[in-house]
């Protein structure tokens, strides 16, 4: 019989899905990705095949298996990562969604939020879920799924559909059918989950109209959540554990298990994180309060700034802008200008996250001159992830009432030095980049090694993962300021440009 070497972590992120195999020691061993596709079937919405997802997490998974020469009898547990907010409904006897997922970033609900807040229901939502009435959580996408779709609501009445986000979904298809559950992390995002009482809530049940009887079951990050169950994959029944949001996963996976403690993921959009502790912060205009993991018998709170577009707008200079093809070339160009010359891009393709939330707010490239080139569009659209970040570690800061004295970077745009030394220089103090790119899938094998018994404690765990390089600030006061001064300004530019154009749409 082979002995049980190894843990397989699927990281199912908003651009793609990663399969990693991660060793006692905590090594990546092997590691397969596969993109999926991004539709946006009007202005303002993002929409995923779940279908798609499904099929590049199985042949993810196989693909890194076989790289490695590992057989599945080795694997002591499959954990599971994923993009938050993201939801869908399906339809548990045929097992096919009623619609394409909703993507976190889309906006089509900004208007039924809206409602709300005029509603007055703002703060009922703020006091029970730590979040604000936003089009990104996952609420409002169930329900438009459900009053949108022919039939949906008489099929949710006749005992046939589920819903969930992402993690639910793969967990129930994984299981064959027989397991839908989520964690304390991805419930906590969807505006229906008290993150006091630790239950689905009646009341923002009957505010969204989302019966309560399509939501799974909600467990601890490193509980056990069921056996694989999936042909397709392999014959040996798998457990599967360590199932936690990807941002979470990152702060798990930072080792950041103390209060005070921050870091940032560097993905299609960015997450400022902080571990607050054990008790939950009230929500702060422009943060959010969501609960980091239960694990251990507890349940550990965070206060989070949401950006919804940072390395999303690099893909975008590449695939829509054409400015580069390869990741080199926009690096030789990066190289050949010195500054921006005072371009700015706000990268507000799906509105502006935190802290000024304005679901409404379009992208601009603000000023531009004859001579502005590629190189300059590429640095203002790395610029405009560092600026970001920066506006986020201010409120955190204003609002915790803690001084960070590092930030701890991961995610793909992290492996960009030229953008963590601009970071560095823009929040004058240190940033500390591991040398694990994919710590949200780090987390969560750290997760469920623990719960299966592959490490014994936290203390056990292995920390690889902590060799960091560090970035110290090398800029002087007064270029930080005026560059962020444009920064803001430029920011106030588009925002204002939107209230003058509803200001026109009412008249």
């Amino acid at each position: 019989m082979h002995k049980q070497r190894y843990i397989l972590a699927i990281d199912q992120s908003t651009s793609g899905t990663k399969a990693l195999l991660v060793d006692r020691q905590g090594n990546t061993v092997a590691r397969s990705s596969k993109e999926h596709k991004q539709y946006y079937p009007q202005p303002g919405w993002v929409e995923h095949d779940p279908l798609e997802i499904y099929g590049n997490v199985i042949a993810a998974a196989l693909s890194c298996m076989e790289a490695a020469g590992v057989e599945p009898a080795e694997l002591a547990v499959l954990t599971l990562t994923n993009q938050r907010e993201t939801a869908l409904i399906w339809d548990k006897t045929t097992g096919l969604p009623v619609y394409p997922a909703i993507v976190w970033q889309c906006q089509r609900t900004a208007d039924v939020c809206m409602q709300l807040h005029e509603g007055g229901n703002e703060q009922i939502v703020a006091d029970k879920t730590g979040l604000m009435l936003d089009p990104y959580f996952s609420a409002t996408k169930l329900q438009w799924i459900l009053d949108h779709v022919d039939g949906a609501r008489r099929l949710s009445s006749e005992g046939r559909l589920l819903a969930g986000t992402i993690d639910s979904w793969l967990v129930w298809k994984l299981t064959g059918g027989s397991v839908h559950a989520t964690d304390y992390t991805n419930a906590s995002r969807t505006s229906l989950f008290n993150i006091h009482t630790l239950q689905w809530d009646e009341d923002l049940c009957s505010l969204f109209r989302v019966p309560a009887s399509l939501l799974p079951a909600v467990k601890p990050s490193d509980t056990f959540f069921g056996f694989t169950k999936e042909p397709l994959l392999f014959r040996e029944e798998i457990p599967i554990s360590g199932v936690i949001g990807d941002s979470q996963g990152a702060l798990f996976g930072q080792f950041c298990h103390e209060p005070g403690m921050a870091k940032a993921t560097y993905g299609t959009g960015t997450s400022v994180m902080m571990n607050v502790g054990e008790r939950s912060l009230p929500c702060e205009e422009g943060l959010v309060t969501t609960i980091a993991w239960g694990a251990g018998g507890t349940v550990i709170y965070a206060l989070e700034s949401v950006l919804r577009t940072t390395g999303d707008s690099i893909q975008w200079i590449r695939d829509n802008l054409g400015l580069f093809s390869t990741y080199e070339e926009m690096q030789e160009l990066l190289d050949s200008v010195t500054s921006t010359e005072g371009v700015y891009l706000v990268p507000a393709f799906v509105g502006l996250g935190a802290p000024y939330w304005e679901p409404y707010a379009r992208a601009a490239i603000l000023g531009m001159s004859r001579s502005t080139g590629r190189g300059h569009l590429i640095r203002a659209a790395l610029e405009s992830i560092a600026y970001q970040v920066k506006d986020s570690v201010a409120i955190l800061e204003e609002k915790s009432g803690i001084s960070l004295r590092e930030l701890r970077a991961d995610g793909g745009a992290s492996a960009n030095d030229w953008l963590m030394q601009f970071q560095s220089d823009l929040l004058n103090r240190p940033l500390t980049r591991s040398a694990c790119a994919e710590l949200s899938a780090m987390g969560s094998v750290y997760l469920g090694g623990l719960c299966v018994g592959f490490w014994s404690s936290l203390n056990d765990l292995p920390r690889n993962s902590l060799l960091y390089e560090t970035f110290t600030p090398q800029m002087d006061e007064e270029a930080r300021h005026h560059l962020y001064a444009g920064w803001k300004s430029a920011v106030r530019t588009i925002i204002d440009a939107d209230k003058k154009t509803k200001i026109h749409a009412e008249s």
